[in-house]
């Protein structure tokens, strides 16, 4: 809204900094930790009324998470609305992959919702059945990614090489959708302990928020040898609305939470920082920085895949951050320490910028 109201005005005396997207980033994570922190607790303390006995806790799980039982979840909702709102003030609503980006966030989220919901209403773990929810899911996946591929071309980039590619013709919707559902699920998979997924998610908008600059702006993609996407700079300001609505969550998720993200935040997420990686062609290296998600799902597919040929577990509980509560870390020891891994491992993918 204020960008197309500094655009009729020509972006004259102070709406010239509107032109900027390193601005509006920094504006949008204000915009949207501020609506975050005001609407948090009615909107947590609506969640309570609403849920009564909140979310059920898996009784297979650590003992400690006993405690927890009552609080509420979907705070994805909370995240969600800051987010929308902080992009629909800063960004240009001119630009398709802002619409790529937002269509698998708010379709990614409204999944995520009829999950919790069900969760919540049966008194039951199990929420919607797994195959719908990937039909789904790759479904509106696949409409983003025709979006993106009319605007972006075919090609799979590589790390550590100069804009060395592979054409993938009719196939990139497929690997596109893929990528997108994967990394959406895999965020879903790690939000198991108060914080453990937000602030890895944080930190790797923060990541893609420099990567999706550099790659729209031609001079600096030239000079770092990473394929230039033209307008992809725009998504910069979606990552600083991710940032701004993870920290306002944050402050309420903290240990112990006041409230859950749920499914409806962790898929919406996946999916935004999926979509993000696919416009600046850049999925490979979201494999390295979000390496700690993807470590979460490798360890439940191990766990489900060796349990069904042998009849044993490989680790103590899946996901993998419960394989090491059970082995007497403390939640906040896992949290932290994770937390370490996903801030090492976004460097190591920043890296590659310069390492071609």
């Amino acid at each position: 809204m204020l960008y197309w109201i500094a655009q009729l005005l020509g972006f004259e005396g102070g709406f010239n900094l509107i032109r900027y997207q390193s601005f509006r980033a920094g504006a949008a994570v204000a915009t949207a930790l501020f609506i975050g922190l005001i609407i948090g607790p009615r909107f947590i303390g609506w969640l309570r009324v609403r849920q009564g006995k909140g979310q059920p806790i898996r009784a297979d799980g650590p003992q400690s998470h006993l405690a927890k039982r009552g609080t509420p979840t979907m705070g994805g909702l909370m995240i969600l609305t800051s987010l929308v709102m902080s992009v629909m003030v800063w960004m240009d609503l001119r630009n398709p992959f802002v619409w790529a980006c937002l269509f698998v966030t708010l379709g990614f989220g409204a999944i995520g919702f009829l999950d919790d919901y069900d969760k919540v209403r049966k008194a039951s773990t199990a929420g919607v059945s797994g195959r719908t929810r990937l039909l789904v899911e790759f479904a509106i996946a696949g409409v983003a990614a025709w979006i993106i591929m009319q605007e972006n071309g075919t090609g799979l980039y590589f790390p550590f090489t100069s804009r060395y590619y592979i054409d993938l013709g009719y196939f990139y919707p497929i690997f596109a959708a893929f990528t997108i559902v994967a990394f959406g699920n895999a965020v879903n998979l790690t939000d198991g302990l108060d914080g453990l997924a937000t602030m890895p998610v944080i930190i790797a908008s923060v990541a893609f928020m420099l990567i999706v600059y550099l790659a729209g702006n031609v001079k600096f993609a030239d000079y770092l040898g990473i394929p230039h996407v033209p307008r992809a700079g725009e998504l910069a300001i979606f990552c600083g609305a991710v940032i701004g609505g993870g920290l306002a969550f944050l402050w309420y998720n903290a240990p112990p939470a006041a409230v859950f993200m749920g499914d409806t935040g962790s898929l919406a997420l996946g999916g935004a920082l999926g979509t993000i990686a696919v416009v600046a062609h850049h999925e490979i290296v979201l494999g390295i920085i979000g390496g700690l998600f993807v470590v979460e799902a490798l360890s439940v597919i191990i766990q489900v895949f060796w349990y069904k040929r042998t009849g044993k577990r490989i680790f103590r509980m899946a996901p993998i951050h419960h394989h090491f509560e059970q082995l007497g870390w403390s939640e906040p020891t896992v949290v932290i320490r994770f937390w370490i891994i996903a801030l090492v491992l976004a460097l190591a993918g920043l890296s590659t910028l310069k390492l071609r």
